[in-house]
Order: C-alpha cells, then sequence, then structure tokens
C-alpha cells in the first residue's frame, strides 16, 4: 500500500473568527497534531504552558530566533509569536497531518519557506467571520478582554481581512458545527491527492 505524506494545514483568520476552536476540535478528535505557538505574551488565567502556548521571556523567544529554531515568527498585539521548526516537520516526516493556527504575517513566511516538505504538504485557509457586527459579538462575549483590547483587536481584523485572497481555501464562518463538517471535509480531501501519495 502507498504511504501518504502529511498535510499541513495552516489556519488563519481574525481573532474571534473561530479559527482556534476548529484547530483544536480537529486535534482532539485525533485527525492532526496541533502546533502549538510559542509566545511571549502573559498567559491567560485558565491556559496551560505546552498545552495552550510555550509561554516564554523575550529573551528566550529572540535566542529560538537567532538559533534558528522558529519556522515563523512575528510581532502581534506587541507580543511576539512562533513556530518551532520541531513543532511541524517530524510530524509531517512521519505522515502525520499538522494543523496550525497562524496570523496573516506569519502565514506569508510559511509559504515562503523553501523547505520541500512544507511546500508539498501545505494547505491553507482562510476563516472569515460573516460580518463585522458577528466578530465584535464574538470578541466581546468572550469576556477575557478590555473594551480598549476588543476594539484593537476589531481594527486588526479588518486589517487581517485584507488578505484573505492570498489563501487557496476561505471559510465564511457560519455555525460552531457546520463550520466544523466544512474543515474536516476539507482535510479528507486533501488527503486524497495523488501527489501526497508516496
Amino acid at each position: 500500500m502507498p504511504q501518504r505524506s502529511g498535510v499541513l494545514l495552516l489556519v488563519s483568520g481574525p481573532s474571534g473568527s473561530g479559527k482556534t476552536t476548529l484547530c483544536r476540535q480537529l486535534a482532539r478528535d485525533g485527525e492532526a497534531h496541533y502546533s502549538i505557538s510559542c509566545t511571549t505574551r502573559p498567559a491567560r488565567e485558565s491556559e496551560v504552558h505546552a498545552r495552550d502556548y510555550f509561554f516564554l521571556s523575550r529573551g528566550q523567544f529572540q535566542q529560538d530566533v537567532a538559533a534558528g529554531n522558529f519556522l515563523e515568527h512575528a510581532e502581534v498585539h506587541g507580543n511576539l509569536y512562533g513556530t518551532l521548526r520541531s513543532e511541524v516537520l517530524s510530524y509531517l516526516q512521519r505522515g502525520q497531518d499538522v494543523v496550525m493556527d497562524i496570523d496573516v504575517q506569519g502565514a506569508s513566511q510559511v509559504r515562503a519557506c523553501e523547505d520541500p516538505l512544507i511546500t508539498a504538504s501545505l494547505v491553507d485557509l482562510f476563516v472569515m467571520p460573516a460580518s463585522e457586527g458577528e466578530l465584535r459579538e464574538r470578541l466581546a462575549n468572550r469576556a477575557t478582554d478590555s473594551i480598549e483590547v476588543i476594539e484593537t483587536r476589531l481594527h486588526n481584523a479588518m486589517e487581517e481581512m485584507t488578505q484573505a485572497h492570498s489563501y487557496t481555501y476561505q471559510l465564511i464562518s457560519g455555525s460552531r458545527e457546520d463550520d466544523y463538517r466544512r474543515f474536516r471535509a476539507l482535510l479528507a480531501a486533501e488527503r486524497m491527492r495523488v501527489s501526497r501519495l508516496t
């Protein structure tokens, strides 16, 4: 039987679009490895190191940048974020699928990566909120951010959405269940590509 190379499912979208929920559900269902990002932002009350993020000091983060350990990294909302190469390449090499929840800056860096395994594995999706009003409501309902932070995230979301055309696929968000059904269907289709068989 032919073996299949792993799919790198890169998912972007503004805060509140539901992208993280989709990615984490896919991992919980055993469909893909969820690539845990590094960040210099403080952990929220419910977040756990090495489960939600690798929480690093700015100094630690910059050492990893200098060592070439990141597949991508960017500054977002005044904090540093990045994806360790080890969180992606080792899984793809074993034929496992990886899902990345990543901002538009990081996505652009991954697309520009010259590693042949990344290039062959990459599938990118932008999760678009149904409307600005819907996005505002989702951000407000989180109850984890101040009004000022919500307004900043909403402003940044408008900027990020102008980059949606750079992605191969776009999912206009509806209900959580429908979004997840379509999300899984995309991964199922990509797994059947003849070019992924070895």
